[in-house]
């Protein structure tokens, strides 16, 4: 048995000498930097099996055709003239239709009033003295103290119409709600004096619109609801002249003068709360004072004003 296995062990060792012997040989015989090469444009290329020794890393380089792209608005597809217009026109944003299906269930709380009345533009008060032949004249309008408030005057016959703004003789705009009066003097050539004394009068709410400010007056009472109304109107025709004034960015200033502050305070704290939601812009650009003064209207006087 001893010698059996012997023999057994010889051969094998013998085998395996030879088999060694052929690979060492194998190896011998080939090539120090072997490639392989992927035909392109022929069929039947087929990579079986790939041994990598050495380095871990396989080159394959892959030939593509030339990339041209023709960006040229008149000839790239698409974009021809003819088209153009298709192109940008594909995406715009439909703010009408969308507000007129609203209409349809919704209620606007507001009456329509295409036509902006109640403030007075040309002009607050109309003089039209019928004197002829005088040397110098002057109205004087005073207010209920007798203050003087406005003066016109000149030489000659006066003007067969004489407009008053509403401002004083210092610019100010004068409250509306007060009785005013006024006097026309009257002097010849021989310096003899004749006044003309005229009927009492109030002011309308008004406006004062200059090329840097938009100034509006009108009595307290004023802010009184109509029916079906949420907010007082003239406070619509207040936002609309704003709204269409100027820049949205300046501040709207709501000044309101009574006789004692916490009415004055009230006015103002409700003109505040009905204009923020009909003004463009911040509301928080809406600034308010109250005021007080002792011979101030009954139903106090508002003046709100913005810069353009």
């Amino acid at each position: 048995m001893k010698v059996i296995t012997k023999r057994l062990l010889t051969c094998a060792a013998a085998v395996l000498s030879v088999v060694l012997l052929e690979a060492d040989s194998a190896y011998a015989q080939a090539p120090a930097d072997s490639t392989m090469k992927l035909k392109g444009g022929e069929k039947g290329t087929v990579l079986k099996s790939l041994t990598i020794e050495g380095e871990d890393r396989i080159r394959i380089k892959i030939g593509r055709p030339e990339l041209k792209i023709d960006l040229h608005p008149e000839t790239a597809p698409g974009l021809e003239w003819e088209c153009i217009w298709a192109v940008l026109d594909r995406g715009h944003f439909d703010l009408v239709t969308p507000l007129l299906g609203r209409s349809a269930f919704e209620r606007s709380p507001y009456r329509p009033r295409p036509w902006l009345h109640q403030f007075r533009e040309s002009g607050v008060a109309r003089f039209r003295p019928a004197l002829k032949g005088v040397e110098r004249w002057a109205l004087v309008v005073a207010n209920s103290r007798g203050e003087t408030v406005r003066v016109f005057d000149g030489k000659g016959s006066p003007p067969k119409e004489i407009v008053w703004d509403g401002r004083s003789t210092d610019g100010e705009p004068v409250a509306p709600g007060l009785t005013y009066s006024y006097v026309l003097e009257a002097y010849d050539k021989a310096g003899n004096k004749r006044n003309f004394v005229g009927e009492g009068f109030e002011l309308p709410s008004y406006l004062i619109e200059t090329d840097d400010q938009l100034a509006m007056m009108f009595d307290g009472g004023a802010l009184s609801r109509d029916s079906g109304d949420k907010d007082p109107s003239i406070l619509l025709e207040v936002a609309t002249r704003i709204n269409q004034f100027g820049d949205t960015t300046q501040p709207v200033h709501i000044q309101v003068t009574a006789r004692s502050y916490d009415k004055a305070q009230a006015i103002t704290s409700e003109i505040a709360r009905a204009l923020s939601p009909l003004l463009l812009g911040d509301p928080a650009r809406i600034q308010q004072k109250a005021e007080v003064h002792s011979e101030a209207p009954a139903r106090a006087t508002v003046l709100i004003a913005v810069a353009r």
